[in-house]
């Protein structure tokens, strides 16, 4: 069993997973993908990831409406979710920490981006 913890990558973007999981790996992760918020939901039904790297617009549901079912499960109050986003105006913000969200970073981000922000939340 690894000590590893684990990383669910939720982007319907297919480059910005693959961008996220080659990051997230670097830094240890175990990573676990979704293109859409309702396969995030499945997925963190089966196994519930240590953290969450989420997007905000996605077909069939959306990264805050995928948060606010998360935190309804049980042990869904544990990931560390970090919204990951074009929208970056203060009230998209505000509702994403309301909805439950740790921490937000913006699109297009990079390797040291998300260490600071997983260092930030405790991740590291």
């Amino acid at each position: 069993m690894s000590d590893r913890k684990s990383c669910l990558i939720v982007d319907d973007s297919k480059v910005i997973r693959m961008v996220a999981r080659k990051i997230l790996q670097e830094l240890d992760f175990d990573t676990m993908e979704a293109a859409d918020g309702k396969a995030a939901l499945d997925a963190s039904i089966e196994k519930m990831p240590d953290a969450i790297l989420l997007d905000w617009n996605m077909p069939v549901m959306s990264g805050i409406e995928y948060l606010r079912e998360l935190r309804k499960l049980p042990g869904g109050d544990r990931p560390v979710v970090v919204f990951c986003t074009t929208e970056n105006d203060i009230k998209h913000i505000q509702e994403a920490i309301e909805s439950g969200a740790n921490e937000y970073i913006m699109k297009p981000f990079d390797s040291e981006i998300i260490q600071a922000k997983f260092q930030q939340v405790g991740l590291l």
